[in-house]
């Protein structure tokens, strides 16, 4: 049986989706059926993740794909990422995603992105995550491409959450892929 993720995925290429998640075990399970599916369907993955979490993804990954397969995996160091300008800066995170994905694009090869979002501590201002958000939603309707971003729920204060309902359409829960309503009234606002 296909699980609805993979279905709304087939059925179109620009999904933004957020998920929370709470126990390491079952991050990992969801990244890397991501990984497979997407392999399965022809893409290749880009995964913005860091280095102790994909070692752990990577392993797994061993045991379910070829050598072959693996080739389409294309890890990123998600500190690298989202600190390339050494803070949370959202115009050099968004050139260095550009950067990243310009091969991809050139090529006419069909990818899909997971992107762990992590922080040393809540001192963040928050509301940088949500310009961020707002131009990655941007960028998956542009270049018609699946994306998950995936946050520790227990680290999530309900304004963030608030933020990350209005900015992802889609959120994965356990299985499940709902619709955000919170996403809809924003752009309902807009227009």
């Amino acid at each position: 049986m296909k699980s609805k993720i993979n279905q709304l995925f087939e059925d179109q290429r620009n999904v933004h989706v957020l998920y929370a998640y709470n126990e390491m075990k079952d991050y990992i399970e969801q990244v890397v059926n991501y990984i497979q599916a997407g392999i399965l369907a022809g893409d290749y993955i880009l995964i913005i993740e860091n280095e102790r979490v994909y070692h752990n993804i990577q392993n797994e990954l061993k045991t379910r794909l070829t050598k072959e397969q693996l080739k389409f995996v294309h890890h990123v160091n998600n500190f690298d990422f989202y600190y390339s300008s050494g803070s949370y800066h959202p115009p050099a995170i968004v050139d260095y995603f550009n950067k990243t994905i310009q091969p991809y694009i050139e090529n006419n090869n069909t990818f899909r992105s997971w992107a762990h979002v992590e922080w040393a501590s809540m001192k963040e201002p928050l509301h940088i995550i949500e310009d961020l958000e707002k131009v990655i939603d941007e960028a998956v309707n542009l270049l018609s491409f699946p994306l998950i971003c995936a946050y520790e729920a227990e680290r999530m204060p309900d304004y963030l959450k608030k933020i990350l309902m209005e900015t992802h359409p889609y959120v994965l829960i356990e299985d499940d892929v709902i619709v955000s309503e919170q996403y809809k009234l924003m752009n309902e606002v807009k227009n």
